[in-house]
Protein backbone atom coordinates (compact mmCIF):
# COMPACT_ATOMS: atom_id res chain seq x y z
CA UNK A 1 0.00 0.00 0.00
CA UNK A 2 1.15 3.50 -0.78
CA UNK A 3 1.64 5.83 2.16
CA UNK A 4 -0.85 8.71 2.20
CA UNK A 5 0.74 12.09 1.61
CA UNK A 6 0.57 14.24 4.72
CA UNK A 7 -1.15 17.59 4.43
CA UNK A 8 1.03 20.64 4.79
CA UNK A 9 0.08 23.92 6.42
CA UNK A 10 1.72 27.33 6.16
CA UNK A 11 1.81 29.23 9.46
CA UNK A 12 2.40 32.99 9.42
CA UNK A 13 2.92 35.18 12.49
CA UNK A 14 0.57 38.16 12.13
CA UNK A 15 0.57 39.62 15.66
CA UNK A 16 3.38 40.47 18.03
CA UNK A 17 4.26 38.17 20.91
CA UNK A 18 4.78 41.17 23.18
CA UNK A 19 2.37 41.14 26.13
CA UNK A 20 1.60 37.44 25.69
CA UNK A 21 2.14 34.63 28.15
CA UNK A 22 5.64 33.13 28.28
CA UNK A 23 4.27 29.72 27.24
CA UNK A 24 2.75 31.29 24.12
CA UNK A 25 6.09 32.96 23.27
CA UNK A 26 7.85 29.62 23.60
CA UNK A 27 5.22 27.95 21.40
CA UNK A 28 5.71 30.57 18.65
CA UNK A 29 9.47 30.06 18.82
CA UNK A 30 9.08 26.25 18.79
CA UNK A 31 7.00 26.53 15.62
CA UNK A 32 9.99 28.29 14.02
CA UNK A 33 8.49 31.77 13.87
CA UNK A 34 10.51 34.84 14.82
CA UNK A 35 9.23 38.14 13.52
CA UNK A 36 5.87 39.36 12.35
CA UNK A 37 5.24 38.16 8.76
CA UNK A 38 7.63 35.23 9.14
CA UNK A 39 6.22 31.97 7.78
CA UNK A 40 6.98 28.28 8.10
CA UNK A 41 5.57 25.15 6.48
CA UNK A 42 4.84 22.12 8.66
CA UNK A 43 2.99 18.85 8.23
CA UNK A 44 -0.49 18.99 9.75
CA UNK A 45 0.21 16.53 12.58
CA UNK A 46 -1.60 16.50 15.91
CA UNK A 47 1.26 18.12 17.90
CA UNK A 48 1.63 20.95 15.37
CA UNK A 49 -2.12 21.56 15.22
CA UNK A 50 -2.23 21.67 19.02
CA UNK A 51 0.54 24.27 19.07
CA UNK A 52 -1.30 26.32 16.46
CA UNK A 53 -4.46 26.17 18.55
CA UNK A 54 -2.59 27.60 21.57
CA UNK A 55 -1.43 30.65 19.58
CA UNK A 56 -4.33 30.88 17.12
CA UNK A 57 -4.87 34.55 17.98
CA UNK A 58 -1.32 35.36 16.85
CA UNK A 59 -1.02 33.36 13.62
CA UNK A 60 -2.68 32.83 10.26
CA UNK A 61 -2.87 29.27 8.91
CA UNK A 62 -3.20 28.28 5.24
CA UNK A 63 -3.57 24.75 3.91
CA UNK A 64 -1.19 23.87 1.08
Amino acid sequence: MAKAKAKKIKITLVRSVARTLPAQRRTVKALGLGRISSSVVHEASDPILGMVRVVSHLVKVEEL
